[in-house]
């Protein structure tokens, strides 16, 4: 399995700080991914993110298991731990937090986590699937069925997260994996929220499977979009062809 990626991150056009951070990694024959995005403002999102990616990417290398969900689920503990106690020995981080994307690819296995409202896509034979559900309140409507999704990709409450790394020492995460199959055409896109409150998954799928061989063209045209709709916010996203 050949893996090619590139990995972007942008402020913005409208935030003063960019509180997103991502991270890729070659590993144990595979490549680890992480996208992270703060949650804080003040209260030093900025520092949770890059708290989050550090510490997901030191304490993967260092373990020794082979049970990949379970080296990314110990993984995602110990930095949710590590924020945890940082805000609760420093007043000037109290309430920070992060959204988090981790995965892993190895095999012809795709491994993953998440907690939040950022987001892993996989395109494969140029169809766009979204493998992760937010952790949001907009989600929370829908399922209940108080929102359409139609309602819910304007809903003035978009940014509210129901589930974030380290709000508190028991957090849940969402643990997953699948495999490619070799003969698949495959593109997996991870991103910040900052790409999906200006970009629908139509948009998305349109970009990814014009040129998927393609991961700069890729970039720039997503970049431009963003851009063009006014960047209101930090985007961040990781592109990652499977050959």
């Amino acid at each position: 399995m050949r893996l090619t990626y590139r990995q972007f991150n942008h402020i913005g056009l409208k935030r003063l700080n960019n509180e997103d951070a991502a991270g890729i990694v070659e590993i144990d024959k595979g490549l680890l991914s992480v996208v992270c995005d703060g949650l804080g403002g003040s209260k030093a999102g900025d520092i949770a993110s890059k708290t989050a990616v550090e510490s997901i990417i030191a304490s993967f290398s260092s373990s020794d298991t082979h049970d990949y969900i379970e080296k990314i689920r110990s993984a995602v503990m110990h930095a949710n731990k590590t924020i945890f106690d940082r805000a609760i020995n420093n007043s000037l981080l109290s309430g920070m937090a992060t959204t988090v994307e981790v995965l892993f690819l190895k095999d012809y296995t795709a491994y993953w986590a998440h907690i939040g409202d950022s987001r892993i896509y996989i395109l494969k034979n140029r169809k766009l699937k979204l493998l992760t559900k937010d952790h949001s309140l907009v989600q929370r409507l829908v399922d209940e069925g108080y929102l359409t999704l139609k309602e819910a990709e304007n809903h003035p409450n978009k940014n509210i997260i129901m589930r974030a790394l380290g709000d508190n020492l028991n957090v849940e995460i969402d643990l997953s994996k699948m495999k490619i199959l070799p003969e698949d055409e495959n593109l997996f896109f991870i991103c910040s929220d900052g790409i999906t409150t200006v970009m629908n998954n139509a948009e998305i799928e349109m970009i990814l499977s014009s040129n998927p061989d393609n991961l700069q063209a890729i970039e720039n045209e997503i970049a431009a979009v963003v851009t063009q709709r006014g960047a209101p916010d930090n985007y961040t996203f990781i592109l990652i062809k499977v050959e």
